[in-house]
């Protein structure tokens, strides 16, 4: 399903598609993951601020294979860098990966996609952790 010809964005569904997963997996932050949220930059209602949300959603559509909508405007993500002054630990790697498997339980995903994109999300969790674990 996924291969050289058709990129997860494309077998995903495109641009709308990555949108809503990524509206999802911060809804499911907000409500469900505290600790993750106060590592983020927040609104005046507490809730993960409307910038981040955007910069992830960019950033997404462009790793899935869609459109340059980040780097064009933010440059090469350099992932580590960027969230090295958060302390990533297997607690918050957790959490994010809670958030999105949640996001990615929507029926409108095919399961193919759901368990390529999970096992990515989960290599891309783990590269970011910095912290051991004592």
């Amino acid at each position: 399903m996924i291969d050289a010809k058709r990129t997860p964005f494309e077998v995903l569904g495109g641009q709308e598609a990555a949108i809503a997963l990524a509206k999802r997996f911060y809804d499911h932050m907000d409500e469900h993951e505290p600790e993750l949220v106060a590592v983020h930059r927040r609104d005046e209602s507490g809730r993960v601020a409307a910038v981040v949300r955007e910069h992830f959603t960019a950033f997404l559509v462009e790793w899935l294979g869609g459109p340059p909508m980040y780097s064009p405007v933010h440059g090469h993500p350099r992932l580590r860098m960027r969230h090295m002054h958060v302390p990533i630990g297997l607690q918050l790697r957790d959490a994010w990966l809670r958030c999105m498997t949640a996001a990615l339980a929507d029926p409108s995903i095919d399961p193919e996609v759901r368990d390529y994109l999970t096992r990515r999300f989960g290599e891309v969790a783990d590269f970011l952790r910095n912290r051991p674990e004592t």
